[in-house]
């Protein structure tokens, strides 16, 4: 497991962790967090936020509250109860997982602020790379958040989709939208207010793993990625063989949103209207 430290600005740093098991991974997150709330209790220090940025090894985990029954197939995948909020989920490879140890009171946040502020800046990026796709028949797709249930999910608008697609039940519309299922999803824990955990983006992963569980206990859940619907390079040696308009990275998406979370932190990008979906 590799660690890279950066520091975003004053009150923000990102550590980066490859090939990370999932258990140790938490251990640290959990003892990371209660270090600051000891810290700040005691000496009133503020610390640091810290965006971990992780790259895990292929694992399921099931939120405090989750239930067994969203288990649909035992694999050789572990399976690691957690203190997260949610249900089921997979992380793995292809997948970026940004946990947010954020000091909330410090910020002036509420936990629905820090909801809202990790689906919009996944809704930003999401979005800036469907526009920048060269690839055809997304010019009618964008990823929004919805209020019923905790993540980010694709729309198609409705108006420019096959008269046939109203036929498929596992896609429910809004107004003039169909959704065609979830690209990313969330979960965290507030421990004396400051939290941990966060968000998870499917962006060139192998779906399959999706298939023997219940996705955040929704059945029927279709699961989406990135590289699906954009132009994705494999390697990050490629990036000079194609400009960033036509091709992008796991690397460049993961910046665009740091990129993202930074200024949202700073105060630089302000909360949009709550999406009504």
């Amino acid at each position: 497991m590799q660690n890279a430290t950066q520091p975003l600005n004053d009150t923000l740093i990102s550590k980066s962790l490859s090939a990370a098991d999932y258990v140790p991974t938490l251990d640290a997150m959990l003892s990371r967090t209660l270090a600051r709330i000891d810290l700040k209790k005691q000496q009133g220090l503020r610390t640091p936020d810290e965006l971990w940025i992780v790259d895990h090894n292929n694992v399921y985990t099931l939120g405090q509250a989750g239930k067994e029954e969203h288990i649909l197939q035992r694999t050789n995948t572990p399976i690691i109860k957690t203190d997260r909020g949610g249900q089921v989920t997979w992380h793995g490879h292809g997948q970026l997982v940004v946990y947010w140890l954020f000091d909330l009171d410090s910020l002036k946040w509420s936990v629905r602020n820090l909801v809202s502020h990790a689906e919009q800046a996944i809704e930003d990026v999401i979005n800036d790379c469907l526009r920048s796709s060269s690839l055809p028949n997304t010019d009618n797709i964008s990823a929004h958040a919805r209020r019923d249930a905790p993540g980010v999910y694709l729309y198609a608008d409705a108006s420019a989709a096959d008269n046939d697609a109203n036929t498929d039940t596992n896609n429910l519309s809004f107004d003039s939208t169909i959704m065609l299922g979830k690209m990313a999803s969330l979960g965290f824990k507030i421990k004396h207010g400051f939290s941990y955990h966060g968000i998870a983006i499917n962006l060139n992963c192998d779906l399959s793993a999706f298939n023997a569980i219940n996705p955040c206990g929704y059945a029927g859940m279709q699961m989406l990625r990135l590289s699906d619907f954009v132009t994705m390079q494999k390697e990050p040696a490629a990036q000079t063989v194609q400009p960033i308009s036509e091709s992008l990275s796991y690397e460049t998406i993961t910046q665009k949103l740091i990129d993202n979370i930074a200024k949202r932190h700073a105060g630089l990008i302000e909360l949009r209207a709550i999406t009504p979906k």
